[in-house]
């Protein structure tokens, strides 16, 4: 894993930076970030419970099992609907999200920090991120009322913070003696 990551550190550079991008633009523009957020959803969930009434379709016709499929794809196409027709409730939905996903990203960072230990310098960055996603996650969790415009601020904060803290993990690990040994290498 340590080398995959230090191979990589590219990758972490380009999460870093649209991390910032994406923080800039809900400080500069929070309302139309909220509004591209559920709009961007909404069109997913249509989008994803159509392609699913689809191979619902193809699966009966095949004499396979396609009621669960159908499920699926009524149920994403009302997601959808609602998101357009009830945009303030998609807005607390998407708020429960984003804390569940910040949770259980932030607590899987936190273990891969720990297992990185022995391997990298630099690791406690990915564990510092993983414990600033969770406080961040429960902070949504505990108080849901803070509003909108706030959520859509705490949300760009976090995305520039994080972004900052992969991209000093990023340039950590392109300086890191693995990848340099490995570069001499393959000359």
């Amino acid at each position: 894993m340590a080398q995959v990551l230090i191979r990589n550190w590219w990758a972490l550079a380009l999460r870093g930076v649209f991390g910032i991008l994406f923080g800039l633009a809900a400080f500069l523009f929070p309302g139309i970030t909220l509004g591209a957020l559920i709009l961007l959803f909404a069109i997913y969930a249509v989008l994803d419970g159509m392609f699913a009434i689809v191979a619902a379709i193809r699966a009966a016709e095949h004499h396979e099992r396609w009621r669960a499929l159908l499920l699926e794809g009524i149920a994403g196409i009302a997601a959808g609907v609602l998101a357009f027709v009830w945009p303030a409730l998609t807005a607390v939905v998407l708020l429960y999200l984003i804390a569940g996903w910040s949770i259980i990203t932030g607590a899987l960072e936190i273990a891969a920090a720990v297992r990185l230990r022995r391997t990298i310098q630099g690791e406690w960055l990915l564990g510092l991120n993983g414990a600033f996603s969770v406080l961040f996650g429960i902070l949504l969790v505990t108080i849901p009322v803070i509003g909108l415009l706030t959520l859509v601020w705490l949300v760009g904060a976090y995305a520039l913070v994080f972004g900052l803290l992969l991209l000093g993990l990023a340039f950590r690990l392109r300086r890191h003696p693995a990848r340099v040994s490995h570069a001499e290498m393959t000359r």
